[in-house]
């Protein structure tokens, strides 16, 4: 088999076209947690601590005084924890998201095996001849 005909067989395969999709999905998804987090929950967290912006706290370390992190970067180094906050508020709310999504995949789960042990008339037609044919 040519190496063409082996990369085909492996991009087709299921998983691989199931984890791209997820992948791609999984982006759009952390897009929307961005949004999220950046224009809904920051400015009401902000508010309830008194109108604070966590994107403009940063320490200098090229001693400017710059008042937003956007001049104080231009001017030099700085060390940006405000934005190290809501990245770290982003991915906790992420973190929670999925959780909660493996959480009701597991439930669904726990409820598929029962539901496979209605067998049909034909497994237990061929259970019963197979027992037949043991004796």
């Amino acid at each position: 088999m040519s190496m063409l005909g082996e990369f085909r067989e492996f991009a087709l395969k299921g998983n691989v076209m199931d984890l791209a999709v997820g992948v791609i999905i999984g982006a759009a998804f952390g897009k929307i947690v961005d949004s999220l987090v950046g224009d809904i929950i920051m400015p009401v967290v902000g508010r309830i601590f008194g109108n604070l912006d966590f994107s403009n706290y940063f320490i200098p370390l090229s001693g400017q005084t710059a008042t937003t992190l956007a001049e104080a970067r231009r001017a030099g180094a700085v060390l940006a924890y405000g934005s190290f906050l809501s990245v770290a508020l982003n991915f906790i709310i992420l973190a929670f998201i999925i959780f909660m999504m493996v959480r009701a995949m597991n439930r669904l789960r726990k409820r598929a095996p029962e539901e496979a042990k209605i067998a049909s008339e034909e497994v237990v037609l061929l259970r019963e001849i197979r027992d037949g044919l043991k004796r």
